[in-house]
């Protein structure tokens, strides 16, 4: 039964590998939404450590929870977009389910979305993080920022309040390598920020790798934008005008100074010239295997279980 006019807030969290959280969660989530007519939509992304049976138990017991499993693992930013498909709220807040994003903070978003703005960001005052992953983050954002133009801030993340109409939004996108607040971002809308504590991972740890962060960084950064392709045509343009330069001073160096140039300078522009071109042919090489990827038309995810139906 769609419950789109009733429904007030639709809570959307992805979930994995986060199992000993869910129950706190929503008892936390619960407490703070009592008032409000809301949902709660758990999003299990192929987690491997038994949250679906949890969830499912909830789903049953809960008329405000549901509980959408996905086929296998697809991500984050897939899972967002499953719990944010199957929402009905005139708002949604989207946030993770390892208890960092405070369920206590949501009337607090809802409260800046009652002054008239599509789009609240949780904006974290102080990072629960490694120094290395801030560290990391501070660039990541820093390089996205300067080749997009834009003004992206390390200390969001993905908590955060969106109106109905951003959801709808949203949901018209249809690319593979998505990031929800490079999406917002683009989206536009009526957008303010609230600033909170992080807090304390209760249990568990972070899914993502140092690995998953360098893949996930990487094609934040290459595939969100033709940035990169950009800065290859501008370089290009540098070499050969460095080539153009070398070539002039080795003409009048043979004729005023009767010398031939060395091997080194000789060596040198070739490695310079030829690892330019084997990298640009691979960054290139990359981005046709992207678009390779988005004109198959695979969906996004694949949903396996919900529960309840509705």
């Amino acid at each position: 039964m769609n419950q789109g006019a009733t429904i007030e807030l639709s809570v959307v969290i992805p979930v994995y590998r986060c199992t000993e959280c869910l129950a706190e969660l929503h008892r936390r989530l619960s407490a703070v939404l009592s008032d409000l007519r809301h949902e709660i939509i758990f999003v299990d992304d192929g987690s491997p450590d038994g949250a679906w049976e949890l969830l499912e138990r909830l789903a049953h017991e809960r008329p405000a929870v549901q509980a959408i499993r996905l086929s296998r693992n697809f991500g984050q930013q897939a899972a967002i977009t499953a719990g944010l498909a199957h929402s009905s709220g005139r708002w949604v807040v989207v946030m993770d389910c390892d208890l960092q994003d405070p369920p206590e903070e949501v009337p607090r978003l809802i409260a800046k979305a009652r002054e008239g703005y599509d789009i609240v960001f949780a904006r974290r005052t102080e990072r629960k993080h490694s120094p290395l992953r801030q560290l990391g983050a501070k660039v990541f954002f820093s390089a996205i920022n300067f080749s997009n133009n834009s003004r992206l801030d390390g200390a969001f993340g993905a908590f955060s309040l969106i109106s109905r109409k951003v959801v709808e939004a949203f949901l018209t996108l249809g690319d593979r390598d998505r990031h929800y607040l490079f999406i917002l971002n683009w989206l536009g809308f009526q957008a303010t920020a609230i600033d909170y504590l992080h807090a304390e991972r209760s249990a568990g740890a972070s899914s993502y790798t140092f690995r998953a962060l360098i893949k996930h960084a990487f094609e934040g950064m290459f595939f969100q934008t033709t940035a990169l392709l950009r800065w290859i045509v501008y370089f290009g343009f540098l070499v050969s005008s460095c080539g153009l330069l070398l070539a002039a001073y080795f003409v009048y160096a043979y004729f005023v100074h009767s010398i031939y140039p060395g091997w080194t300078s000789l060596a040198v522009l070739i490695l310079l010239i030829g690892g330019f071109i084997i990298s640009s042919t691979g960054i290139s090489g990359l981005y046709v295997g992207k678009i390779f990827e988005q004109v198959k038309g695979r969906p996004l995810y694949v949903v396996d279980r919900v529960v309840p139906h509705r």
